[in-house]
C-alpha cells in the first residue's frame, strides 16, 4: 500500500513538472503567434468607430494597453503579472481575465459536461453491440454511421442539426443560452436546458464515432482469442463472455480516448458555440483571436491547456482503479 502510494506521488510530480513546461512552452508560442498576426489591435478594439479617431486618441490606446512597447517587454510583463497571479485584463470586455473566463467557462462546462457523457455511454454501447455482432446488419449500421460522422465537419453537423430542429422542425431554440430579453435571474432550468440540449447533442454526435470504432475492434480481438474460443467450447453464451472476459478489456481503451478526446470537445465546442451563438468560453476565444485581445487569449489558452492535461491524468489514474495489475510510470 506504501508502496502504491509512493508511487501515485511520484506519477504526479513528474506530471506537475510536464504541466509547467508545457505551460511554459504554449505562453511563449501563443504570444509570439498573436504578437505576429496581421491584426492591427488597435483597430480591432476600436472597431466601427476606427474613422472616428485621430492619431493622438489611438496612441492613447495603444498606451492603456502597453500596444506601444516592444513585444519581449510586454511578455515579460505579462509574466510577471501572471506569477503574482492576475492574467491581466481583457481589452473586448474591460474585465479580468480571470473573471472573463470564470463567467464563460460555467456557460461551457454544463455543455460540456452533457456532451461528454452522452458520447461516452453511447459510443461504448454502439461499440459493443458492433463488435459482438460482426459483419451483421447491425454492425454494418453503426460503422457506417461512425464512418460518416467522423469524416463530418462540426459545424457542418451543428448546421444540419440548426436547420432540421429549430428551423423546420421549430422544436429547439435557434440560439442563445436563454430566451432573449428575459434577465439572467430570470432564466428557469427547463429553459436553460431547452437552449443547451441541441448545441450538446452536436457534440456527442461528433465524440462518438471514435470511441466506437475503437470499442467494436477490441470487442472483435477478444471473442477471437484463445481463452474465449475455450470459454465457448464449455458453453458459455456470448452475453456472458462479453460480460465476464469483454468488458475489463475494451473499457481502458475507452476511457482512455474518452479522457483523451476532452481536447476534441473544446475545440468542437469553439465551432458550435458560433453556429448557435451560444455565450460559452469558445466563442469569447473567437472574440479574443479576432480582435488581438492577447490576454485574454492567452487566458484562455493557459486554462485549455490546464483543461485537457488534467483529463489525461484522470485517465492514467483511473487505469489503476478498474485493472490494479496496471503500474504507473
Amino acid at each position: 500500500m506504501d508502496m502504491q502510494l509512493t508511487g501515485i506521488a511520484s506519477f504526479m510530480v513528474r506530471k506537475l513538472i510536464r504541466l509547467v513546461l508545457l505551460l511554459i512552452a504554449v505562453s511563449v508560442f501563443s504570444f509570439v503567434l498573436v504578437s505576429l498576426s496581421p491584426v492591427d489591435p488597435v483597430n480591432a478594439y476600436v472597431g466601427a468607430d476606427m474613422l472616428q479617431i485621430g492619431s493622438e486618441q489611438r496612441e492613447l490606446i495603444a498606451q492603456r494597453w502597453g500596444l506601444d512597447e516592444p513585444m519581449t517587454t510586454r511578455f515579460f510583463l505579462w509574466l510577471q503579472q501572471f506569477v503574482s497571479g492576475n492574467l491581466g485584463t481583457s481589452m473586448i470586455f474591460n474585465q479580468p481575465v480571470s473573471t472573463v473566463i470564470a463567467n464563460r467557462f460555467q456557460a461551457s462546462l454544463q455543455m460540456l459536461a452533457i456532451a461528454w457523457l452522452l458520447s461516452g455511454f453511447l459510443g461504448l454501447t454502439l461499440g459493443i453491440i458492433a463488435g459482438a455482432k460482426e459483419r451483421s446488419w447491425g454492425d454494418r449500421i453503426i460503422r457506417f454511421y461512425a464512418y460518416t460522422l467522423a469524416s463530418s465537419p462540426t459545424f457542418w453537423v451543428a448546421l444540419l442539426l440548426l436547420i432540421i430542429f429549430a428551423v423546420q422542425l421549430k422544436v429547439a431554440p435557434i440560439c442563445c443560452a436563454a430566451p432573449p430579453g428575459v434577465l439572467a435571474q430570470d432564466v428557469t432550468l427547463w429553459q436553460r436546458l431547452h437552449h443547451i440540449l441541441l448545441p450538446a447533442l452536436t457534440l456527442s454526435i461528433i465524440g462518438v464515432a471514435n470511441i466506437t470504432l475503437h470499442t467494436r475492434q477490441k470487442l472483435i480481438e477478444v471473442l477471437n482469442s484463445d481463452y474465449v474460443l475455450f470459454a465457448r467450447a464449455q458453453g458459455e453464451s456470448l452475453v456472458g463472455i462479453v460480460r465476464h472476459h469483454g468488458l475489463r478489456n475494451v473499457i481502458l481503451p475507452a476511457i482512455t480516448l474518452q479522457f483523451a478526446s476532452l481536447s476534441e470537445l473544446f475545440g468542437g465546442s469553439v465551432l458550435v458555440e458560433q453556429v448557435f451563438a451560444y455565450p460559452g468560453l469558445g466563442e469569447a476565444t473567437v472574440e479574443a483571436a479576432l480582435r488581438s485581445d492577447i490576454p485574454l487569449l492567452i487566458g484562455i489558452v493557459f486554462f485549455s491547456a490546464i483543461f485537457v492535461y488534467t483529463g489525461n491524468t484522470i485517465a492514467d489514474l483511473t487505469y489503476q482503479i478498474i485493472d490494479p495489475r496496471i503500474r504507473l510510470s
